[in-house]
């Protein structure tokens, strides 16, 4: 029977959280194979994203809330057999639909255990630890997504998305550390959050998502759909508004940097950022 403790820390929940680059990768497509972008998504948020989690959670074994979960039971050997198992399926059912799709997958797998995995245990090294989320999370992705489910073979990767995709995470990482300062310091872990504090991480974060948006203004005015752009900043509205009332709330007590509010802010963000770029693929697709 699959105990309670590994379907909780499997958080398959919060792949909802970094569904968004899926989409994103997914609009720049324009002849969309269907069966390997239905395929793909279901690999990466089913498998890939929840067995990255189960073993973190494996290695970690908090006793504090982490992304998503207020009150975390404590993991078993079951949870680590389960992600093992998942990781392989995932491979296996990447080589459908090519073996770069699975080369990708298995990458990702690998810089997702070296992250957690206690004799090394990247995570414990701010800097390091924030490249290899990013690029795992943001570029690594949107380029197996670009080119599993692109029917034109000789389409080649925008450089554009690639960057943006690894802003987009990488101004989003830090502020899901906010409110974890304790718990990592005992565990002896470093974060990007920590170097930066309350203040530095809200202005980082800031400044990488400005810095995303100012290049995608720049890549669709290159192709001449700005409205694209207008229409995918009006989706961000909320964000940024909930991002600035948090962010002053924060400095003027910096008891609002907890489990409550960057919940709040996971949600908002990534509702908006799903809706945004789903919207943007089907005028696309039009």
């Amino acid at each position: 029977m699959i105990q309670k403790s590994t379907i909780q820390l499997l958080r398959i929940p919060f792949s909802f959280f970094l569904m968004p680059v899926f989409w994103f990768a997914l609009s720049f497509v324009e002849s969309i194979h269907v069966t390997h972008a239905v395929l793909l998504f279901l690999i990466i948020h089913v498998l890939v994203y929840p067995a990255s989690n189960g073993y973190n959670s494996y290695m970690d074994r908090d006793s504090t809330s982490i992304g998503g979960i207020k009150n975390p039971l404590q993991p078993t050997s079951q949870l680590f057999v389960f992600t093992a198992i998942m990781d392989v399926a995932a491979v296996l059912l990447s080589l459908l639909i090519s073996p770069l799709t699975a080369t990708c997958i298995f990458i990702y797998i690998m810089f997702s255990r070296l992250y957690s995995y206690r004799p090394i245990r990247l995570k414990k090294y701010a800097l390091i630890s924030y490249i290899v989320v990013i690029f795992n999370q943001g570029s690594l992705i949107f380029f197996t997504v670009f080119n599993a489910v692109n029917n034109d073979a000789a389409d080649v990767v925008p450089w554009a998305g690639c960057i943006c995709a690894t802003l987009l995470i990488g101004g989003f990482y830090p502020i899901t550390q906010i409110y974890q300062y304790k718990e990592d310091e005992k565990d002896h872990v470093e974060t990007i959050s920590m170097l930066l504090g309350e203040t530095g991480t809200f202005i980082f974060c800031g400044i990488i998502y400005t810095l995303a948006f100012f290049i995608l203004f720049v890549y669709f005015l290159s192709i001449h759909k700005l409205l694209l752009f207008f229409i995918l900043f009006i989706f961000f509205i909320p964000v940024a508004i909930y991002f600035t009332v948090w962010f002053l709330q924060v400095n003027k007590n910096a008891g609002y940097a907890d489990f409550k509010h960057t919940m709040r802010m996971n949600k908002i963000a990534s509702a908006c950022t799903n809706a945004a770029f789903i919207t943007i693929l089907i005028l696309n697709q039009l």
